[in-house]
């Protein structure tokens, strides 16, 4: 489910200005991204480890892809109410047909694998030792020997800890988080990103049962008629469930996005695992996750430090002058008919409101 801000009507009007004046979506989609361009470090690359605006190669489009996952689930979501409910109208409108009889087929003998690797296994030796065929045996090891498959999703270098944490900081996968035996991790101020490995023959939803709780979860995959779980356990932090969703890449890993219910850095996933050094993380907030509130706190606290550079007057004072102006050549006022001059006010930034 997205968020109150995500599903907020407050900017509709402007939005559908903007839509209405530029004639089509791709054109929308330009000016959005261009404001972000100009107005943000969206677009800026770290360009190294001390670096505190900006994102590494591929986060940027991560958090783009993320949002455009969360709106196509509840889309999807969307279609599979409307066509339920579809369906709940015209099977009550409906006569329910005549039951037709049915033709019984001879049964057919099903051969599962593993009774196959019986058939042809050779049989057991004789007193001898000699085992009676001259074929090698067939290999019939556990099914979960394609585990390997969801190996080759990570970095290898990953395992006993041989890969630093600037190697993850380099990967989107695992920006501020790290590369675990089954799964990668990332986060940012608000938010956590889980990738479970999955074995390559897992590529349907319906081999996915993920369980996501306030304080813990748990994803197992299907695999013929068996479950296994891949990644279970206690989270370090709560999480928003109302706001967190997963989605499968098939063949390749259980995304899993986690809305934090509180704005923290997590050095781990979960609780008993191996923790990163949150000092060595991009702590710093991007400015594309501040909201319109704060980006307007710091725009001023920017224009003020610019000002103050140049001896002009900073945001509190000029607001102060525009108010003393309009006193200043009033009737009554003992100033009436000289210049205004501002530096015969001295305004702390506390006497300020904004």
């Amino acid at each position: 489910m997205a968020s109150p801000l995500q599903m907020t009507e407050m900017y509709d009007n402007a939005l559908l200005g903007i839509l209405q004046h530029v004639g089509n979506i791709q054109d929308f989609l330009q000016v959005y991204f261009g404001f972000l361009y100009r107005k943000t470090d969206f677009y800026r690359l770290l360009s190294g480890p001390n670096e505190k605006m900006g994102f590494p190669p591929g986060v940027a489009e991560k958090m783009v892809s993320k949002t455009f996952r969360l709106f196509e689930k509840l889309a999807e979501n969307d279609r599979e109410r409307q066509q339920s409910e579809l369906q709940k109208r015209e099977q009550s409108r409906r006569v329910p047909p005549a039951v037709p009889e049915l033709e019984i087929a001879a049964e057919e003998t099903i051969v599962t694998e593993e009774e196959r690797c019986h058939q042809d296994a050779p049989p057991p030796p004789t007193s001898s030792g000699a085992t009676g065929s001259d074929q090698p045996d067939r290999d019939c090891s556990d099914p979960t020997a394609d585990q390997g498959d969801q190996r080759d999703q990570r970095d290898q270098g990953a395992a006993a800890g041989s890969v630093t944490q600037e190697k993850f900081q380099a990967d989107p996968d695992s920006y501020n988080g790290a590369v675990r035996e089954n799964y990668s991790w990332s986060q940012d101020y608000t938010d956590l990103e889980v990738r479970v490995f999955v074995p390559k023959a897992v590529v349907k939803g319906r081999q996915v049962r993920v369980a996501l709780h306030t304080g813990s979860m748990q994803v197992c995959v299907r695999e013929g008629d068996e479950e296994r779980t891949l990644m279970e356990g206690e989270f370090t932090h709560k999480i928003n469930t109302e706001n967190s969703l997963w989605s499968l890449e098939p063949g390749s890993c259980v995304v899993l996005s986690l809305s934090k219910t509180s704005e923290v850095w997590w050095n781990a996933v979960l609780k008993g695992e191996k923790e990163i050094d949150i000092n060595q993380i991009n702590r710093e907030r991007s400015m594309a996750s501040v909201d319109e509130e704060e980006h307007a706190v710091l725009d001023r606290l920017s224009f003020d430090y610019h000002q103050k550079l140049q001896g002009k007057p900073q945001s509190h004072e000029t607001k102060v002058h525009d108010m003393l102006k309009k006193g200043w050549d009033a009737e009554g006022s003992p100033f009436r008919g000289q210049q205004f001059d501002p530096s015969m006010f001295d305004i702390p930034p506390s006497a300020v409101q904004f």
